[in-house]
């Protein structure tokens, strides 16, 4: 099924805490420098930092990391120690005086799962998820299910554990894409059954978080484009998905060291839609793997079981 880092320069990041009341994290994907990228928020209630920053009307289009998170809003601080990561390594928008790095991030909603409200990730976490990204190795696996920003994710209305999740596909043309996807969705996986009841352990609070990846040249609006269509993979993969409750949020990375067919409009056209479809389908699987990763956990704020088909 393969991994987001699949795609070449790709790095990922966990650092989490999941003791002394906490159950939380973050997670980073660190690009190689000078990959475009955008987003597609679609979500009812979404909690994200510098997203309009990669709109394609805008002034910039390279990303210098993704910070994805825990910890609902407060989480987002952890977005400020991944850009000082960034900043000490010369990575961002050139400007008078130094760089300026374009980090955005989303966050999902895990207050108090641990049994501590106030334990929610730091900018400190935020950096050293990106220092662990940066020392990997180029191709590395890639931690799932209770890990990173996964930590203290759930599905089914509570029920159940959700976590990190990957995939990728390599096309004919020699485009790879890949997803990694944090799952903590209202709902559950499409035409699985499970046992618990459907009572909700407190407000439902969701969402599902993805980064799309690929080697491909890109333009910021193909982009954009290409995070719309993945939001399908969402759809495909959770029922229901994209509700009032849920912040599903799709971002886009292109790398840029594989050029499509842009022969003529004709070849541009079926190149990206070949790859985005590509992209939705990798989307749905690295949702069921971040299912299918997660074990049960024990807080003093409930118990979260594994969720097992039947």
């Amino acid at each position: 099924m393969g991994t987001i880092t699949d795609v070449p320069g790709i790095r990922v990041g966990h650092v989490q805490r999941d003791t002394d009341g906490w159950l939380s994290g973050v997670t980073v994907v660190l690009p190689p420098p000078g990959t475009t990228g955008s987003v597609d928020v679609q979500g009812g209630g979404p909690a994200t930092h510098e997203t309009d920053a990669l709109d394609p009307t805008t002034l910039v289009s390279a990303v210098d990391a993704v910070v994805l998170t825990g910890g609902s809003a407060y989480g987002l601080a952890s977005a400020a120690g991944a850009q000082r990561w960034c900043e000490e390594n010369g990575r961002g928008f050139a400007v008078p005086g130094g760089v300026v790095p374009i980090v955005p991030a989303a966050a999902i909603f895990d207050l108090g799962r641990g049994g501590d409200f106030s334990a929610r990730p730091t900018p400190d976490m935020g950096y050293a998820a990106t220092a662990a990204a940066a020392a990997h190795k180029e191709g590395h696996d890639v931690g799932r299910g209770n890990v990173g920003a996964g930590t203290g994710a759930l599905i089914g209305r509570g029920q159940f554990k959700g976590g990190v999740g990957t995939a990728s596909a390599t096309l004919e043309n020699g485009v790879v894409v890949g997803a990694l996807a944090i799952v903590n969705a209202l709902g559950l996986p499409f035409g699985t059954s499970a046992g618990g009841s459907e009572a909700s352990h407190g407000a439902p609070l969701n969402t599902t978080l993805v980064v799309v990846a690929t080697n491909a040249v890109l333009d910021v609006a193909e982009c954009k484009r290409t995070a719309s269509a993945s939001h399908a993979g969402i759809a495909r993969a959770l029922n229901p998905s994209h509700t009032l409750a849920d912040g599903d949020t799709v971002f886009c990375l292109a790398t840029g060291a594989v050029a499509l067919d842009r022969s003529d409009a004709a070849a541009r056209q079926v190149s990206l839609i070949t790859l985005q479809s590509a992209a939705a389908d990798v989307v749905r699987l690295a949702i069921l793997d971040g299912v299918a990763g997660a074990d049960s956990v024990s807080t003093p704020a409930g118990e979260y079981g594994a969720y097992r088909t039947a």
